[in-house]
């Protein structure tokens, strides 16, 4: 196969330091928050950082160790290198990345003030109490408490002069296992971050002040690393060239740390964006589009020698290959972009740009279900990501091919269509409309929410181009799904009307609000048929979770005077925190940081832990939990109560009775979210087992069926 490429620039080599990247592909650090207990190796680890290895990245940069485990762990199961004991594993790791001529990078990490483990062990350069909903070492509130803050304590300069040495010592061990360099988080507020920022460090000594005491800390602990391992030893530096709050790093202050950092001995610089009360530049949620951190390396590349690395919301490699031909970077960073296709790189060289899966930016695998929620690391949209069970099965077959009935068009029918083919099945789509997608087609009505299409897109051409036989505007009866093996209830959820007085027939549907106005599309070429519904000036948006948020961003940006009524204690609590962040700053007729959108016609009123009580002709009562009413005016009302599709409810009984297993996923088995639906279509097929397809009396399949019980149940 040819590996000639139209981005020429992307894969040539570049020296850091004493070392070669064998192209300009980096993987950003990322604490994926995979290892065991104690902080050591697992084997989800190995797993999750070679396989971006093999895809090809040319640097690969391990996240989140942490040179201090008594003061400060990155994630509760994040890697610790604070003892010697910890070096062999870590020799494992290292080789796992470097046998695919990858350069192994960890990334020394303390978090400071944002820590999650320890509990109660909080301290950075100042005494503060900090509320950051964002981190993962953000303040636990339970269902009925009150967010109180974190108390932080100020570090002594004895404990600063320690963690100099501790930092040191961890970047020895490093070297020691065989790394090739070490790169050094000094960005989003850890601690630092905390000591570089004008805003975070209000120390009067030595280590705070004026530019010279700030940067006291960070070359210290680049000049003992130095001393330990030698100046051939590599030290990468990733900081937040712009922290977007007043009196914090801004890009003429970055400079300036950019040319001290070279003087000091760093071999590289990655340039990122934000602290914790700024996550909107340092997360970049879906409204914020490629490229938009350019411009902070376009002032710091001309001022140094040394290679300067960008990220943030790099997906497409024209984008990048410009960028490296242009001189306005050395190399591109990818972080969520690795987990959604750990193959970006071996597709781009290989010609094969139409298969990438690109991230659509959603945070919801890669950080709200994951670290934030303590868990190991996810992908939305990529099921193997973080999953052993999918490593393990390395392109294995199934034992026999099976015919697989799929019912919804969706993508968790879609993705499990996609891996039953791959496994060797013969699956069939059943979809009731005229386009596969399901619920993310309302991405084509929300600002800012495109990239749902990319995914949307991808699965579609992905199902085309495997062969799936999709039966479209077909609803299955029985007798037809008589004729499969097995059937995927993949039918999703609908919109309903919770019990209210009044004049009902005024409400609805989510469905028709976010009806596609578009007449023709590729892939409903007869148009779509659709009709959706004008509503007026004044809509009241009753429910919550991403389809009343996504209700919201779609009528405040077409003008509409929008009021939020939720039963929940806080709306879109649900929902990830990064993309609430952004949606609440556009409701206040604001933005976040580094977006420049045109403001709401309107500020969107929000009624929590409410509900309606009734609707007139004209006025709708609401009620709240103490039984407070407010009336007020509204021209429509839409629900996004959303409840799993029972529609098919006696049909999937009857092939049931027939002796045919029906699995049900997504939300059809309860609404969630795209990375259950996702996942759960994945691992249907993963986990079908053509010897004994039949359902425990929980109503899961059986699987991996130990042989002698096989045996006594007649498989």
């Amino acid at each position: 196969m040819s590996t000639e490429t139209k981005y020429p620039n992307l894969f040539k080599p570049i020296r850091i330091g004493s070392v070669v990247a064998k192209n300009r592909i980096n993987f950003e650090p990322t604490a994926i928050s995979c290892s065991n207990a104690d902080g050591s190796v697992s084997e989800l680890d190995i797993a999750v950082y070679s396989e971006i290895a093999k895809g090809g990245y040319s640097m690969i940069n391990i996240g989140g160790c942490t040179p201090d485990s008594k003061t400060g762990r990155v994630t509760v199961t994040g890697l610790i290198i604070d003892e010697d004991n910890m070096i062999p594993a870590m020799a494992r790791l290292a080789k796992s990345i470097q046998k695919y001529g990858a350069l192994a990078i960890p990334q020394i990490q303390h978090p400071g003030r944002q820590c999650p483990m320890p509990k109660g062990s909080y301290y950075s350069t100042n005494d503060q109490v900090v509320k950051l909903p964002w981190s993962a070492g953000h303040e636990i509130v339970f269902a009925n408490a009150e967010e109180k803050g974190k108390e932080i304590k100020a570090l002594t300069t004895a404990q600063i002069l320690d963690q100099v040495e501790l930092w040191s010592l961890a970047a020895w061990r490093c070297q020691a296992a065989g790394f090739d360099a070490v790169c050094l988080h000094a960005a989003h507020g850890y601690l630092m971050s905390a000591f570089l920022s004008p805003y975070l460090n209000r120390r009067i000594d030595r280590f705070g002040g004026n530019f010279e005491n700030r940067m006291r800390f960070p070359l210290a602990v680049i000049k003992e690393i130095k001393n330990k391992c030698g100046n051939d030893f590599p030290v990468i530096v990733r900081f937040s060239a712009n922290e977007w709050v007043p009196e914090g790093i801004d890009v003429e202050e970055s400079k300036r740390i950019s040319v001290a950092l070279e003087e000091g001995g760093a071999d590289a610089l990655d340039l990122s964006q934000c602290i914790q009360e700024t996550p909107g530049a340092g997360f970049d949620p879906m409204q914020y589009q490629e490229g938009w951190t350019l411009y902070s390396a376009e002032a710091v590349k001309p001022l140094v020698k040394i290679p300067v690395i960008i990220s943030h919301a790099l997906r497409t490699p024209e984008f990048c290959e410009k960028i490296i031909a242009d001189g306005k970077a050395d190399m591109i960073g990818m972080c969520r972009g690795a987990l959604a296709d750990p193959y970006w790189p071996t597709k781009v060289l290989l010609g094969k740009e139409n298969k990438i899966r690109k991230c659509i930016s959603c945070l919801t695998g890669c950080w709200q279900e994951s670290l934030m929620a303590k868990k190991d690391i996810a992908c939305a949209i990529n099921p193997v990501m973080g999953d052993l069970d999918f490593y393990k099965l390395d392109g294995t077959k199934a034992s026999r091919s099976m015919k697989i009935a799929i019912v919804g068009g969706g993508p968790a029918g879609m993705e499990a269509a996609r891996w039953a083919v791959l496994r060797g099945h013969k699956p069939t789509i059943f979809e009731k409309s005229n386009e596969l997608g399901g619920a993310i087609l309302g991405c084509c009505l929300v600002p800012d929410k495109d990239k749902m299409k990319w995914y949307a897109d991808w699965l579609r051409y992905e199902i085309k181009d495997l062969g799936v036989e999709v039966l479209m505007e077909h609803v299955p009866n029985v007798e037809e799904l008589k004729k499969f093996e097995v059937v995927l209830n993949a039918t999703g959820a609908v919109s309903y009307i919770p019990d209210v007085n009044g004049l009902t027939e005024r409400i609805t549907s989510m469905e028709a609000a976010f009806s596609c106005p578009k007449a023709t599309c590729e892939f409903y070429p007869k148009g779509s048929g659709r009709k959706g519904v004008k509503l007026g000036e004044k809509v009241i948006v009753w429910g919550d979770h991403y389809g009343a948020a996504d209700l919201v961003a779609f009528l405040g940006a077409a003008g509409k005077d929008v009021t939020v009524v939720t039963d929940r204690k806080e709306f879109g609590s649900s929902v990830e925190v990064i993309h609430m962040y952004v949606l609440r700053k556009r409701m206040a007729q604001g933005d976040a940081e580094a977006l420049h959108s045109k403001p709401y016609k309107y500020p969107v009123k929000v009624f929590e832990s409410s509900t309606l009580y009734d609707i007139g002709e004209k006025e709708v009562k609401i009620i709240d939990k103490n039984l407070n009413i407010t009336t007020i005016e509204a021209d429509d009302i839409v629900t996004c109560y959303t409840r799993s599709n029972t529609e098919l409810a006696d049909t999937f009984a009857k092939v049931e009775a027939a002796g045919i297993p029906v699995v049900t996923v997504g939300d059809a088995k309860s609404p969630r979210n795209l990375h259950a639906a996702v996942k759960e279509g994945a691992s249907f097929i993963l986990y079908l087992d053509p010897d004994n397809c039949v359902k425990n009396p929980n109503g899961a399949l059986l699987d991996d069926l130990p042989i002698d019980v096989k045996k006594q149940l007649g498989f």
